[in-house]
């Protein structure tokens, strides 16, 4: 297999720098290419909590969770944890009886597979890790202690920052209308919404939500699921809490600029009945107050629904794609946890031919056309 040598990876969010600033670093040159801005579209409404105890549907994409939280604490020695770094843990509780057993069961299989996890009472919780946070008496709270959150935007812009002082381009505020192919099938061009063309050697689709159209552009067929999510920010100063966490109906973590993150499962159901953003931040918003509740002083000062970018079977699809030779697909949910691993592993893959044990079970292959 040629070396690429010039690699367009289209989508810079925390994927798509991740895989780019790891293709520079190896000496590849790179050009990042966004319809917005960097780190500001999903990668900027995410819950961006960095963990695999959510990741027990099997053990392969368990420990390519465990390998991305990993991933992370090197990437920090790295370029520094700065502002985009948080490995504070995450707390988890409800007060349903029947998710209540779910989340102890879950909890054995991970201490099973040795993944660090602790039991504490409310009354530990707030003495010890969270002061501003209501629970019942008898609540079981389990605190991961590995786990954290991440500042994607901040993140992402780091990644991107480094990459350009080392050579790499960005274009930002233009579009992907097309790409082209040689003779032999392989990418050989990207055409933009600006009128310019790109040569390059390889493509990454790192699209997010688009994915699935940049995919179409090469007539592949790759699969997405259509799960909204809204995400709120209250604005407040101190912040009142410490780290991530899944409360009863809410899950709540800092977000490192004077405000407070705010998602539900629950609140995201009702986004296909038509409500307006605005209400579903207060219903958000009233949930955390019963959670946190100096919360109830401050405003919501964002809210925005987002298009999670999930295969439809769940799993990322990461990795080359035979039948277009330079195509490459870096397209998951789950990117904040995943993104470092992915980075290293696909940009690897792309410079020396070589996949990782890692990733087997998560090939674009298994998209038939």
């Amino acid at each position: 297999m040629k070396r690429p040598e010039r690699v367009a990876v289209i989508g810079v969010g925390v994927l798509g720098a991740s895989v780019g600033w790891n293709l520079s670093r190896r000496g590849a040159e790179v050009v990042f290419i966004d319809a917005g801005r960097p780190g500001e579209g999903v990668t900027n409404w995410s819950f961006s909590w960095v963990n695999a105890s959510n990741k027990t549907v099997s053990r392969s994409y368990f420990d390519l969770n465990v390998a991305g939280m990993s991933a992370h604490r090197d990437l920090a020695k790295i370029i520094g944890p700065d502002s985009w770094w948080y490995p504070s843990g995450h707390l988890r509780w409800t007060d349903e009886p029947m998710a209540q057993a779910r989340f102890l069961r879950t909890a054995e299989v991970l201490a099973g597979w040795g993944y660090r996890v602790e039991e504490c009472t409310a009354a530990d919780v707030r003495r010890r890790l969270e002061p501003a946070v209501t629970l019942p008496g008898a609540a079981r709270v389990l605190f991961y202690p590995d786990e954290g959150w991440v500042h994607g935007r901040h993140l992402v812009r780091r990644l991107v920052h480094e990459a350009v002082a080392s050579g790499a381009e960005l274009r930002s505020g233009v579009a992907v209308r097309d790409l082209g192919t040689g003779g032999d099938g392989s990418v050989r061009t990207v055409a933009l919404s600006d009128g310019s063309s790109l040569d390059v050697d390889a493509v990454v689709n790192a699209a997010g939500p688009s994915a699935s159209h940049i995919a179409g552009l090469i007539a592949r067929h790759l699969p997405m699921r259509a799960e909204p999510g809204v995400v709120a920010r209250v604005s407040c100063a101190p912040v009142p809490i410490h780290r991530a966490m899944h409360a009863p109906h809410i899950e709540l973590r800092p977000d490192g600029d004077a405000s407070v993150v705010l998602h539900s499962r629950e609140i995201d159901a009702l986004i296909d009945t038509g409500e307006e953003p605005g209400q579903l931040a207060r219903l958000l918003h009233e949930s955390a107050r019963d959670v946190v509740p100096e919360l109830g002083e401050f405003p919501v000062a964002q809210v925005r629904t987002a298009h999670r970018p999930i295969p439809v079977d769940g799993f990322p699809s990461v990795g080359p794609v035979p039948s277009v030779p330079g195509y490459y697909e870096a397209v998951t949910h789950s990117g904040i946890t995943l993104g470092p691993v992915i980075g290293r592993l696909l940009a690897s893959e792309i410079l020396t031919g070589e996949r990782d044990a890692l990733l087997t079970d998560f090939h674009p292959q298994r998209f038939p056309p």
